[in-house]
Protein backbone atom coordinates (compact mmCIF):
# COMPACT_ATOMS: atom_id res chain seq x y z
CA UNK A 1 0.00 0.00 0.00
CA UNK A 2 1.10 3.66 -0.76
CA UNK A 3 1.34 5.97 2.09
CA UNK A 4 2.55 9.33 2.36
CA UNK A 5 1.97 13.39 3.20
CA UNK A 6 1.55 15.19 -0.08
CA UNK A 7 1.81 18.76 0.84
CA UNK A 8 0.76 21.79 -1.22
CA UNK A 9 2.95 24.93 -1.54
CA UNK A 10 2.34 28.22 -3.13
CA UNK A 11 1.93 32.02 -3.23
CA UNK A 12 -1.38 33.31 -1.79
CA UNK A 13 -4.18 32.69 -4.08
CA UNK A 14 -2.52 30.65 -6.34
CA UNK A 15 -5.52 27.76 -6.04
CA UNK A 16 -4.36 25.74 -3.43
CA UNK A 17 -7.57 25.14 -1.42
CA UNK A 18 -9.33 24.49 -4.65
CA UNK A 19 -7.03 21.83 -5.70
CA UNK A 20 -7.43 20.13 -2.30
CA UNK A 21 -10.95 20.59 -2.29
CA UNK A 22 -10.90 19.12 -5.99
CA UNK A 23 -9.13 15.83 -5.18
CA UNK A 24 -11.18 15.64 -2.20
CA UNK A 25 -14.59 15.74 -3.79
CA UNK A 26 -15.50 17.52 -0.98
CA UNK A 27 -14.99 21.71 0.74
CA UNK A 28 -12.50 20.83 2.96
CA UNK A 29 -10.62 24.33 2.55
CA UNK A 30 -12.70 27.36 2.71
CA UNK A 31 -11.78 29.75 -1.05
CA UNK A 32 -11.82 33.44 -1.67
CA UNK A 33 -10.57 35.50 -4.51
CA UNK A 34 -8.92 37.73 -1.66
CA UNK A 35 -5.07 36.29 -0.84
CA UNK A 36 -4.28 34.98 2.24
CA UNK A 37 -7.74 33.41 2.79
CA UNK A 38 -5.85 30.00 4.35
CA UNK A 39 -4.02 30.87 7.88
CA UNK A 40 -3.96 26.60 8.65
CA UNK A 41 -2.79 23.91 7.42
CA UNK A 42 -5.39 21.95 6.46
CA UNK A 43 -5.46 18.00 6.05
CA UNK A 44 -7.42 16.12 3.48
CA UNK A 45 -7.23 11.89 3.73
CA UNK A 46 -7.41 10.18 0.94
CA UNK A 47 -7.89 6.56 1.31
CA UNK A 48 -8.63 3.68 -1.02
CA UNK A 49 -7.53 -0.18 -1.06
CA UNK A 50 -4.17 0.35 -2.44
CA UNK A 51 -2.92 3.49 -0.85
CA UNK A 52 -3.75 6.63 1.57
CA UNK A 53 -2.78 10.02 0.49
CA UNK A 54 -2.78 12.99 3.17
CA UNK A 55 -3.04 16.05 1.49
CA UNK A 56 -2.33 19.21 3.65
CA UNK A 57 -3.22 22.84 2.21
CA UNK A 58 -0.99 25.49 3.24
CA UNK A 59 -1.07 29.05 3.69
CA UNK A 60 -0.02 31.22 1.09
CA UNK A 61 3.88 31.90 1.53
CA UNK A 62 4.08 35.37 2.31
CA UNK A 63 6.71 38.18 4.15
CA UNK A 64 5.18 37.99 7.97
CA UNK A 65 4.21 41.87 8.83
CA UNK A 66 2.64 40.12 11.87
CA UNK A 67 2.55 37.41 14.67
CA UNK A 68 -0.83 36.29 12.85
CA UNK A 69 1.40 35.85 10.10
CA UNK A 70 4.48 34.29 11.60
CA UNK A 71 2.00 31.77 13.02
CA UNK A 72 0.71 30.98 9.13
CA UNK A 73 4.57 30.54 8.16
CA UNK A 74 4.80 28.25 10.93
CA UNK A 75 2.50 25.79 9.25
CA UNK A 76 4.03 26.10 6.26
CA UNK A 77 7.57 25.28 8.15
CA UNK A 78 6.20 22.29 9.88
CA UNK A 79 4.52 20.83 6.55
CA UNK A 80 8.10 20.98 4.89
CA UNK A 81 8.94 19.01 8.02
CA UNK A 82 6.83 15.48 7.33
CA UNK A 83 6.40 15.99 3.14
CA UNK A 84 6.94 12.78 1.42
CA UNK A 85 5.97 14.24 -2.10
CA UNK A 86 5.07 18.37 -2.29
CA UNK A 87 3.29 20.13 -4.89
CA UNK A 88 4.45 23.40 -5.95
CA UNK A 89 1.13 25.54 -7.03
CA UNK A 90 1.87 28.04 -9.85
CA UNK A 91 -0.40 30.83 -11.15
CA UNK A 92 0.40 30.41 -15.29
CA UNK A 93 0.22 34.07 -14.79
CA UNK A 94 2.27 34.68 -12.23
CA UNK A 95 6.33 36.10 -12.24
CA UNK A 96 7.84 32.67 -12.69
CA UNK A 97 11.22 33.39 -11.68
CA UNK A 98 9.99 35.00 -8.39
CA UNK A 99 7.70 31.83 -8.19
CA UNK A 100 10.88 29.40 -8.70
CA UNK A 101 12.75 31.92 -6.30
CA UNK A 102 10.53 31.11 -3.27
CA UNK A 103 10.33 27.14 -4.22
CA UNK A 104 14.16 27.21 -4.33
CA UNK A 105 13.85 29.12 -0.63
CA UNK A 106 11.78 26.26 1.06
CA UNK A 107 15.00 23.84 0.63
CA UNK A 108 12.99 20.57 -0.09
CA UNK A 109 14.45 16.95 0.44
CA UNK A 110 11.49 15.79 -1.16
CA UNK A 111 10.23 15.26 -4.82
CA UNK A 112 8.65 18.28 -5.77
CA UNK A 113 5.99 18.57 -8.53
CA UNK A 114 4.91 21.64 -9.96
CA UNK A 115 1.37 22.42 -10.71
CA UNK A 116 0.68 24.66 -12.92
CA UNK A 117 -2.77 26.26 -12.74
CA UNK A 118 -5.45 28.54 -14.10
CA UNK A 119 -4.47 27.23 -17.55
CA UNK A 120 -8.15 27.86 -18.73
CA UNK A 121 -7.16 31.76 -18.61
CA UNK A 122 -3.73 31.59 -20.42
CA UNK A 123 -2.85 31.19 -23.84
CA UNK A 124 -1.11 28.00 -25.16
CA UNK A 125 2.28 30.07 -25.63
CA UNK A 126 1.91 30.90 -22.21
CA UNK A 127 1.25 27.15 -20.87
CA UNK A 128 4.35 26.14 -22.65
CA UNK A 129 6.56 28.67 -21.54
CA UNK A 130 5.55 28.42 -17.92
CA UNK A 131 5.72 24.25 -18.47
CA UNK A 132 9.25 24.71 -20.51
CA UNK A 133 10.66 27.06 -17.75
CA UNK A 134 10.18 24.57 -14.72
CA UNK A 135 11.00 21.38 -16.66
CA UNK A 136 14.44 22.48 -17.74
CA UNK A 137 15.42 22.84 -13.89
CA UNK A 138 16.77 19.23 -12.29
CA UNK A 139 15.36 20.72 -8.90
CA UNK A 140 11.07 19.56 -10.62
CA UNK A 141 10.76 16.26 -10.97
CA UNK A 142 7.43 16.42 -12.54
CA UNK A 143 5.19 19.73 -14.84
CA UNK A 144 2.04 19.10 -14.65
CA UNK A 145 -0.83 21.30 -15.57
CA UNK A 146 -4.33 21.72 -14.72
CA UNK A 147 -7.24 24.21 -14.23
CA UNK A 148 -8.43 22.85 -10.45
CA UNK A 149 -11.95 25.52 -10.74
CA UNK A 150 -12.90 23.80 -13.72
CA UNK A 151 -12.13 20.25 -12.27
CA UNK A 152 -9.16 18.16 -12.80
CA UNK A 153 -8.54 14.48 -13.91
CA UNK A 154 -7.92 12.75 -10.58
CA UNK A 155 -7.08 9.25 -11.37
CA UNK A 156 -4.59 10.31 -13.63
CA UNK A 157 -3.27 13.51 -11.21
CA UNK A 158 -2.65 11.26 -8.67
CA UNK A 159 -1.19 8.41 -10.73
CA UNK A 160 1.50 11.19 -10.69
CA UNK A 161 1.91 11.37 -7.14
CA UNK A 162 1.91 7.98 -6.17
CA UNK A 163 4.85 7.14 -8.72
CA UNK A 164 6.89 8.73 -5.51
CA UNK A 165 5.09 7.99 -2.22
CA UNK A 166 6.64 5.17 0.01
CA UNK A 167 4.86 1.97 0.71
CA UNK A 168 3.99 1.48 3.90
CA UNK A 169 0.81 1.21 6.81
CA UNK A 170 -1.92 4.08 6.63
CA UNK A 171 -2.05 6.74 9.40
CA UNK A 172 -5.53 7.04 9.48
CA UNK A 173 -8.69 4.98 9.74
CA UNK A 174 -10.50 4.67 6.49
CA UNK A 175 -13.43 6.26 7.33
CA UNK A 176 -11.61 9.69 8.06
CA UNK A 177 -11.48 12.68 5.82
CA UNK A 178 -9.37 15.30 7.98
CA UNK A 179 -8.03 15.02 11.85
CA UNK A 180 -9.74 18.44 12.35
CA UNK A 181 -13.02 18.48 14.09
CA UNK A 182 -16.23 20.00 12.64
CA UNK A 183 -16.27 22.98 14.72
CA UNK A 184 -12.80 23.87 13.39
CA UNK A 185 -14.74 23.81 9.86
CA UNK A 186 -17.28 25.52 11.04
CA UNK A 187 -15.63 28.93 12.10
CA UNK A 188 -13.80 28.57 8.34
CA UNK A 189 -17.49 28.78 6.41
CA UNK A 190 -17.83 31.45 8.98
CA UNK A 191 -14.64 32.95 8.13
CA UNK A 192 -15.45 32.62 4.11
CA UNK A 193 -18.42 34.31 4.27
CA UNK A 194 -16.94 37.69 6.26
CA UNK A 195 -14.54 37.32 2.82
CA UNK A 196 -17.38 37.51 0.66
CA UNK A 197 -19.34 40.21 2.38
CA UNK A 198 -17.02 42.40 3.61
CA UNK A 199 -14.39 44.93 1.52
CA UNK A 200 -10.36 44.10 1.98
CA UNK A 201 -10.02 45.57 5.55
CA UNK A 202 -12.24 43.81 7.59
CA UNK A 203 -11.88 40.16 6.50
CA UNK A 204 -7.73 40.28 6.84
CA UNK A 205 -8.55 42.00 10.34
CA UNK A 206 -10.85 39.43 11.68
CA UNK A 207 -11.15 35.83 12.78
CA UNK A 208 -14.02 33.14 14.17
CA UNK A 209 -13.77 31.30 17.26
CA UNK A 210 -17.00 28.31 17.44
CA UNK A 211 -17.72 28.96 21.88
CA UNK A 212 -20.80 26.60 21.70
CA UNK A 213 -21.59 22.82 19.26
CA UNK A 214 -24.22 20.84 20.32
CA UNK A 215 -25.61 18.34 18.33
CA UNK A 216 -28.55 17.31 18.76
CA UNK A 217 -30.94 14.74 17.16
CA UNK A 218 -32.45 17.03 14.53
CA UNK A 219 -30.30 20.09 15.29
CA UNK A 220 -27.40 21.57 15.51
CA UNK A 221 -27.24 24.32 18.29
CA UNK A 222 -23.89 27.08 17.76
CA UNK A 223 -22.86 29.98 19.11
CA UNK A 224 -19.73 31.77 17.37
CA UNK A 225 -18.05 35.66 18.06
CA UNK A 226 -16.38 37.49 15.40
CA UNK A 227 -13.28 38.96 16.69
CA UNK A 228 -12.59 42.23 14.95
CA UNK A 229 -9.78 44.99 15.75
CA UNK A 230 -12.20 48.03 15.61
CA UNK A 231 -15.36 49.32 16.94
CA UNK A 232 -15.70 50.97 13.17
CA UNK A 233 -15.36 47.44 11.69
CA UNK A 234 -18.20 46.36 14.35
CA UNK A 235 -20.24 48.80 13.29
CA UNK A 236 -19.81 47.68 9.52
CA UNK A 237 -20.34 43.98 10.67
CA UNK A 238 -23.60 45.00 12.40
CA UNK A 239 -24.73 46.85 9.61
CA UNK A 240 -27.96 49.52 9.54
CA UNK A 241 -30.09 47.68 11.85
CA UNK A 242 -28.43 44.94 12.33
CA UNK A 243 -28.62 43.94 8.23
CA UNK A 244 -25.31 42.81 7.84
CA UNK A 245 -25.04 40.51 10.86
CA UNK A 246 -28.41 38.96 9.98
CA UNK A 247 -27.44 38.47 6.37
CA UNK A 248 -24.02 36.75 7.35
CA UNK A 249 -25.98 34.55 9.74
CA UNK A 250 -28.30 33.84 6.90
CA UNK A 251 -25.58 32.96 4.74
CA UNK A 252 -23.03 31.02 7.41
CA UNK A 253 -25.58 28.85 8.20
CA UNK A 254 -26.84 27.59 4.73
CA UNK A 255 -23.04 26.93 4.18
CA UNK A 256 -22.81 25.06 7.33
CA UNK A 257 -26.19 22.89 7.21
CA UNK A 258 -24.45 21.94 3.52
CA UNK A 259 -21.56 20.66 5.36
CA UNK A 260 -23.02 19.02 8.54
CA UNK A 261 -26.01 17.64 6.69
CA UNK A 262 -28.43 18.86 9.31
CA UNK A 263 -30.44 21.99 10.41
CA UNK A 264 -28.74 24.68 12.64
CA UNK A 265 -29.46 27.45 14.39
CA UNK A 266 -26.69 30.04 14.70
CA UNK A 267 -25.75 32.77 16.79
CA UNK A 268 -22.94 35.11 15.84
CA UNK A 269 -21.54 37.65 18.21
CA UNK A 270 -18.86 40.27 16.89
CA UNK A 271 -16.42 41.22 19.57
CA UNK A 272 -13.74 43.84 19.45
CA UNK A 273 -10.05 42.85 20.37
CA UNK A 274 -7.46 45.87 19.82
CA UNK A 275 -4.25 44.74 17.93
CA UNK A 276 -5.64 40.89 18.11
CA UNK A 277 -3.35 39.61 15.46
CA UNK A 278 -0.06 40.70 17.22
CA UNK A 279 -1.11 39.50 20.73
CA UNK A 280 0.59 35.99 21.30
CA UNK A 281 -2.69 34.92 24.30
CA UNK A 282 -5.65 35.87 21.85
CA UNK A 283 -3.55 34.18 18.97
CA UNK A 284 -3.47 31.07 21.12
CA UNK A 285 -6.93 31.54 22.45
CA UNK A 286 -8.35 31.81 18.51
CA UNK A 287 -6.91 28.32 17.48
CA UNK A 288 -3.72 30.30 16.16
CA UNK A 289 -0.82 27.72 17.79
Amino acid sequence: MKVGFVNIFGKPNAGKSTLLNALMDEKLAIVSSKVQTTRHRIKGILTEKDYQIVFSDTPGIIEPKYRLHEKMMDAVKNSLEDADVALLIVDVNEDLKECDAIFTALKLKVPAIVVVNKIDRASQEKIKTTVDFFSNNPYYKKVITISASSGINKKKFLKEILEFLPEGEPFFSGDEISDLQTKFFVAELIREKVFELFGDEIPYQATVVVNEFKEKTTLTKIAADIIVQRESQKAIMLGEGGKMIKRLGTESRKSIEDFIQQKVFLELFIKVRDKWRDNDTWLKEYGYH
